[in-house]
């Protein structure tokens, strides 16, 4: 193979949005329980929130678009490594919502904790990249690569403060909408900075029988349900501390 080509699946690149503006959402949702909770409650807001964001809003659409990209190649997918990108996914978003969430707010827990997070995530997007098992190299474009780690931290920021000062579901949906735009940003401006070279080496079978696009819908739909099932769980505990109070 001398030439490789580079196309996507856009509806895998619309479904990867979706999910990330879903996820998101719901991570909104959860973090506002935050600040005040204590003990197991604390925890309990903090894990929906990092999964609902480190693994919805984030992994979920980093691992959907991934499926979008399309080449001329047989790409399976390295099952180990895949599944440390979703679990640095969710740490690093958790400890940044913990820094940022918790204690006197102050502009610099908000720096610190969204370099922290961005630079994770930007962790997670090349650790996902590294698991595609394919007959070819994998090198990056330096400019964009480093791009993508800008976008990714300024990103993470924008994601926490939004956290913490959101107040109105109205306002926190429609900040979903920006935050899903600014995943997806920093995923595919790290997709375009991949270059990748033949090396000549065959043998590589997809890891499952079904088509790249039939696993991100299924990934979707698993994303989906266990998103809402996050975010009923979430408010139905908002309602009862608000009858509580």
């Amino acid at each position: 193979m001398s030439t490789i080509t580079v196309s996507y699946d856009f509806t895998l690149v619309a479904l990867s949005y979706v999910i990330s503006v879903f996820g998101a959402y719901t991570a909104l949702q959860l973090a506002i329980g935050i600040p005040a909770a204590q003990g197991k409650g604390m925890v309990a807001w903090l894990v929906g929130a990092a999964l609902a964001m480190g693994g919805g809003a984030i992994w979920s659409m980093h691992f959907i678009g991934m499926l979008a990209f399309e080449v001329n190649m047989p790409v399976a997918y390295d099952p180990v490594i895949t599944l440390v990108s979703a679990i640095i996914a969710v740490a690093v978003t958790g400890i940044g919502l913990f820094v940022v969430g918790r204690g006197e707010a102050s502009a610099t827990k908000l720096l610190m904790g969204g370099v922290f997070t961005g630079l994770g995530v930007a962790g997670m997007h090349y650790t996902g990249m590294a698991a595609m098992i394919m007959p070819a190299g994998l090198s990056y474009d330096p400019l964009l690569f480093s791009l993508s780690i800008v976008i990714a931290a300024v990103a993470a920021t924008v994601a926490l403060w939004l956290a913490f000062n959101l107040r109105g579901n109205l306002q926190r949906f429609g900040s979903a909408f920006v935050m899903g735009a600014a995943v997806c940003g920093m995923h595919y401006t790290g997709m375009a900075a991949a270059i990748l070279s033949p090396n000549g080496q065959g043998g590589v079978q997809p890891a499952l029988g079904v088509s790249t696009q039939q696993l991100g819908i299924y990934v979707f739909g698993i994303a989906g349900v266990l998103l809402t099932a996050i975010l009923l769980v979430g408010m139905s505990r908002s309602r009862q501390i608000l009858e509580l109070d």
